[in-house]
């Protein structure tokens, strides 16, 4: 294949702040791998939170995991057969995909309790440290390599690539913080944080029927965005005690946290009335603790859980999602501008400076 003569460039990330562009060979495929061109990738807040420190991550590494690629190469095909989407049907060259942001092993305990995201062995793209010949596992690249257990769906052409890079971790990471919820219909929804993952949280808790869908955030302009996204009111959470009342007569049946922040993880708690559930989604990098009264949780009945990541039905279902609905929502607007890999430094600042939802980086 003349391809395989082409260097493949990577931004290898090596410190706080410091990216540095390297040519690497083309990867010898094993049993089971694939190579993809990476067509694009979104700069998600988990990777300006590793590139600024604030969240540690192993180095040197190929930053980037909201990726979409078009198949390139397959490795052998083994004993397990050829490499299969998430639906089942057999995935080829040309194919254009999304893919799970980790690759699992599949026999583990956790991969059998249906964690795949926590396997003991898994390997997370845009996290792993670089080894010699297996560089290319970040979207911030030419190409990614996709190793074995990794789940992959196959895209739809109609839909834009703005849509389709954040699937693999913000979209498919709301289907897994919801689907513990159940029906939703007639529900109270609350969503603190009206980033990306907010957004789309409102627009599938809008989607699902919620009587009220109230987006929240302390920026009343991206608050007021959340409108665009099928929130019936929004608030800042100086508001929210005016707004809700007492929660024991209250309150929200469904909270979100999707910021992180310590005092939005407090505020969400205490915006969910009795028999309320609050998912904390955002809570991925160092933010000090909360204080925690048990005796409301006991006596409003509260649940308290956290989502991380996704199993592969969930990204299967958020792409279903996108397509269904990426025309009714303006999820292509959210990516700010797209700059070429060559930049990626730039990115990288603009992505922070601007505050933007999405900045995308395309090699």
């Amino acid at each position: 294949m003349a391809e395989t003569a082409l260097p493949i460039t990577v931004a290898v990330f090596e410190a706080p702040q410091q990216v540095r562009l390297r040519q690497v060979g083309w990867p010898v495929l094993r049993e089971g791998e694939v190579l993809v061109e990476v067509l694009g990738c979104t700069l998600c807040g988990s990777d300006l939170h590793s590139f600024t420190g604030r969240r540690e991550v192993a180095v040197p590494t190929v930053l980037g995991h909201e990726i979409t690629g078009r198949i390139v190469a397959l490795g052998p095909v083994g004993g397990a057969g050829p490499v299969t989407a998430v639906d089942g049907g057999p995935v080829a060259v040309g194919d254009r995909v999304v893919w799970a942001v980790v690759a699992s092993c599949g026999a583990c305990d956790r991969c059998r309790r249906g964690l795949p995201q926590k396997c003991r062995s898994g390997v997370k793209y845009g996290h792993a440290r670089l080894a010699e010949g297996r560089e290319p596992l970040g979207g911030l690249g030419s190409h990614c390599l996709l190793l074995p257990g990794t789940s992959m769906v196959r895209l739809p052409a109609a839909l834009p690539l703005e849509v389709t890079c954040p699937a693999g971790c913000a979209t498919a990471t709301v289907v897994a913080a919801l689907e513990p919820a159940g029906d939703l219909a007639g529900r109270r929804v609350g969503i603190f944080g009206l980033g990306m993952l907010g957004l789309t949280a409102c627009a599938m808790a809008h989607e699902a029927g919620a009587e009220v869908v109230l987006g929240i955030d302390p920026e009343p302009a991206r608050a007021e965005r959340a409108k665009a996204f099928g929130a019936t009111a929004v608030a800042t959470p100086a508001d929210l005690p005016a707004l809700l009342g007492d929660p024991a007569a209250g309150g929200l049946d469904l909270v979100l946290e999707m910021s992180g922040a310590a005092a939005a993880v407090a505020a969400a708690i205490e915006a969910a009335g009795v028999g309320g559930c609050v998912h904390l989604v955002g809570s991925v990098f160092p933010a000090g603790s909360v204080a925690l009264d048990p005796e409301q949780v006991v006596r409003r009945q509260l649940t308290i859980r956290g989502t991380h990541n996704y199993a592969p039905r969930h990204l299967q279902q958020a792409v279903a999602f996108l397509e269904g609905c990426h025309e009714r929502f303006p999820f292509a607007e959210l990516v700010d501008c797209w700059m070429p890999l060559a930049e990626v430094d730039a990115a990288f600042d603009h992505a922070i400076a601007s505050r933007a939802i999405r900045i995308g980086v395309r090699p």
